[in-house]
C-alpha cells in the first residue's frame, strides 16, 4: 500500500504554495480556482509533506492507496 497527496478541492485557497514548493507534483488551476495533484509520484515525500504543512488552509493530506 502506498500513500499519494490528495487536495480537498473545496477549502483550497488557490494561494500556490503547494506547486511552488513542489511543482512536479501540485500544479494551480487558476481557471478552476483550485490547486490540483498532476503527477501523485512526481517529487519525493518530504516535498509533499513539506506543501502540506505549508497548506494556509490544510487542503492537502496523504491518503492511502
Amino acid at each position: 500500500m502506498a500513500r499519494i497527496p490528495f487536495i480537498d478541492t473545496e477549502n483550497c485557497e488557490a494561494c500556490g504554495t503547494c506547486e511552488s514548493l513542489c511543482p512536479g507534483v501540485f500544479k494551480l488551476n487558476e481557471e478552476l480556482g483550485y490547486a490540483e495533484v498532476i503527477d501523485p509520484l512526481g517529487g519525493d515525500e518530504d516535498c509533499i509533506q513539506e506543501a502540506i504543512e505549508s497548506c494556509p488552509t490544510g487542503c492537502i493530506r496523504w491518503v492511502e492507496t
